[in-house]
């Protein structure tokens, strides 16, 4: 087996959960990041990239720093997140969710406090918006590729087009597989984001971010409890 070939993830009951709780801090992040920070995704990297497309079209309120910015910072992520997987490869799962989560809950607490000095208002490149741009991304690609190793069917707490694809491509005998399960994801993202979206209104761009720092250890200390958690991802 591989050095970065991960536990079935059948064997956990409560490893679908999990993700079905971070899909909900995604919808928290984007929601701080496209509401907050000027017409920026820092969890979809997908939304960013139109939104990068629209700015080098000289769109008006779409800007190419920003773009760029959460680009680079969720690929460093994603380098690092490769990077602790495979040092955590002969490992028990647990632990390496758990230093993955720690990661990911400290830049958006981090995050967060610099966001309660941004004037979102203002909608402008501050240098305090470019730091959360940063953070936010670098966490979200941590997190994505982190999830990308666990390879759970239908659960990537971020992308939703094939989910939503399957949902429908897939239904057959008057039933859709793992139909449960792709509702799920798209109801959290679809929660997180309305919830991130009430809260930044209402109390200012920190609170999502800080509940979505919150969810994402918080849940992941949960799946401790799970025996799965302490199989060796090379079992």
């Amino acid at each position: 087996m591989s050095a970065t070939s991960t536990p079935a993830p059948a064997k956990s009951s409560t490893l679908p959960r999990l993700l079905l709780i971070l899909s909900a801090t995604t919808g928290l992040v984007d929601a701080a990041s496209v509401l907050g920070l000027g017409k920026v995704f820092t969890a979809n990297m997908t939304g960013n990239v139109v939104f990068l497309g629209f700015a080098a079209a000289g769109t008006p309120g779409f800007k190419v720093l920003p773009s760029v910015l959460a680009l680079v910072a969720f690929m460093v992520g994603a380098w690092g997140a490769g990077h602790l997987g495979r040092a955590h490869s002969a490992r028990p799962l647990g632990r390496w969710l758990m230093w993955a989560a720690l990661a990911e809950a400290t830049l958006l607490w981090i995050a967060a406090l610099i966001a309660l000095g941004i004037d979102v208002a203002a909608q402008a490149p501050q240098a305090g918006v470019m730091a959360v741009i940063a953070l936010t991304g670098f966490a979200m690609g941590l997190r994505n590729a982190t999830v990308r190793q666990l390879k759970v069917p239908d659960l990537t707490t971020t992308v939703l087009t094939l989910t939503i694809t399957g949902i429908a491509a897939d239904h057959t005998g008057g039933r859709t597989p793992n139909f449960a399960r792709r509702f799920g994801s798209v109801a959290s993202i679809f929660l997180g984001a309305a919830i991130g979206a009430l809260l930044l209104m209402h109390g200012g761009l920190a609170l999502p971010l800080a509940l979505a720092g919150a969810l994402v250890l918080g849940a992941t200390l949960l799946f401790l409890r799970d025996p799965a958690a302490a199989t060796p991802r090379e079992a």
